[in-house]
């Protein structure tokens, strides 16, 4: 048997339950050779994504699928993007679809077609002409389904994480891509966070020296929300704690760090082993603030606190991705990179940037030294054009909004995205993989190619753009 297990195509996120089964009905894949973690054959006329840039639009029109508190909080942002429009809106929920278009409309913005009422409703909405751009923002196990009937249906999709949530899913985002000419991007809005940017620039400046690991992270309390009857719909986030054994949300941290790698841009990422510690944290929650009567009492939580992923390159770098959201701590998405020559730490202190430094042949001592001057120096060039606007158009301090300006740029401009599918997939790709290494008692599992070969070619661009200019609105 294989050290490093291949994880069969086939392989679906459950994670294993107390009986040790596999949640939801989910089946175990069985130990599979290396040759089952071949990427797929591509289909004749399939071809890649990679350096394919968009069409250019003059106004990009964009459709949302999703109106609860992510994708009602972003509409604002898309409409006040220069050139950027909705055009319709939808959610299950008929009444949110129409406060959606009341709020945009109240801005001042045209009132976008209003879609609800049904699971469909969105097929109905993906049948308008007037469609460039769908955003998805539903519960995670509808984003496979609804980002790859965007691109069925002729349109590039935004989607919120994950992509996906099993690596069947993730292949065939990126063949449906592939075979569509249409790109499908995670909406990883930490990628375009000042500090991760900023950090990515640092390292491709070589002041790092040669990077050798780095630690990222969503280290988030939840608990009081994941509890809350109005925050998340039918309570869809608490009951992933209830039927799977997986890191369920570690983009944030690791596609920073990724990006700082230059993954899928002459590194991939290979293998991927996971530990998890006890699910303690939900239960003792519920025991001391939740009301007996609550629903939630019914259920049992079986999905570690802290779940840790540790992920090796091509090269030989390790990353190591934390995920927890049932533990009382601070927030923090860690975001820390080291190398031969220097170290930088997110979330690590008062500073007023957050973050902590110390490169050689700059600084000795053993000291640490505030972050604040190398960010101002390296500050990527989108924060310094569209940074004063961004707190006011989007949340998160202003990367939602850059994430959305940048995306319509690109578009509008005919330029090659920041974030492709194979970006997407790869980051997206920890989630059943951590599960398929926890069922396995925390051995090590292959990270499938995802870009099949291309991964090599170190030339191509990513997030350390070149600055361009938002094509003029008129």
């Amino acid at each position: 048997m294989s050290e490093t297990p291949a994880v069969s195509r086939r392989l679906l996120l459950g994670g294993a339950v107390a009986t040790g089964a596999l949640a939801a009905g989910m089946t175990a894949a069985p130990a599979a050779s290396a040759a089952s973690g071949q990427a797929p054959r591509r289909r004749p006329g399939q071809k890649s994504m990679i350096g394919v840039p968009f069409d250019v639009h003059r106004t990009v029109r964009v459709g949302v699928i999703g109106l609860g508190n992510r994708g009602g909080g972003m509409i604002t942002g898309w409409a006040a993007v220069p050139g950027c429009t909705v055009t319709a809106v939808c959610d299950i929920r008929a009444d949110r679809a129409k406060r959606a278009a009341d709020r945009l409309a109240g801005k001042g913005a045209p009132r976008p077609a209003e879609y609800g009422g049904s699971a469909g409703s969105y097929a109905r909405m993906l049948e308008r002409d007037d469609i460039d751009l769908v955003y998805v923002a539903t519960p995670w196990e509808f984003h496979h389904e609804h980002g790859r009937a965007a691109l069925l249906s002729g349109r590039h999709a935004v989607v919120e994480l994950p992509v996906a949530t099993e690596l069947r899913q993730l292949w065939d985002l990126v063949d449906t891509s592939e075979r569509t000419r249409r790109h499908l991007l995670l909406a990883e809005n930490c990628s375009y966070g000042r500090n991760e940017l900023a950090m990515l620039r640092m390292a491709h400046a070589g002041l790092f020296g040669d990077i050798t690991n780095g630690h990222g992270g969503y280290l988030h309390d939840l608990r009081a929300l994941l509890f809350s009857d109005t925050y998340y719909t039918d309570s869809w986030r608490r009951l992933w704690h209830t039927r799977s054994t997986a890191s369920l949300y570690p983009m944030h941290g690791l596609a920073p760090i990724a990006a700082a790698m230059d993954i899928n841009r002459g590194d991939r990422m290979t293998t991927l082993r996971a530990t998890a510690t006890a699910p303690k944290g939900l239960a003792d929650y519920r025991e001391r603030f939740v009301p007996r009567d609550h629903p939630s009492w019914k259920e049992t939580y079986i999905n570690g606190d802290l779940i840790t992923c540790v992920i090796e390159t091509e090269k030989g770098r390790i990353i190591r991705a934390e995920h927890d959201v049932s533990s009382p701590r601070p927030y923090s998405r860690i975001n820390t990179l080291a190398g031969s020559r220097g170290i930088v730490e997110d979330y690590a202190g008062p500073a007023p940037t957050g973050a902590r430094v110390y490169v050689e042949p700059d600084h000795s001592g053993h000291a640490w030294r505030d972050f604040a001057g190398y960010r101002k120096e390296f500050d990527h060039w989108l924060w310094r054009k569209v940074g004063d606007d961004a707190a006011n158009n989007g949340g998160h301090g202003g990367m939602d909004y850059v994430l959305q300006w940048r995306t319509v740029q690109l578009m509008r401009a005919g330029l090659v995205p920041d974030i492709d599918v194979y970006d997407s997939a790869a980051w997206c790709a920890p989630i059943p993989l951590s599960a398929a290494s926890l069922a396995r008692k925390g051995r090590p599992v292959e990270i499938p190619d995802f870009t099949r070969g291309a991964w090599a070619d170190a030339r191509r661009p990513g997030l350390d753009s070149a600055p361009t200019e938002m094509p003029p609105v008129g």
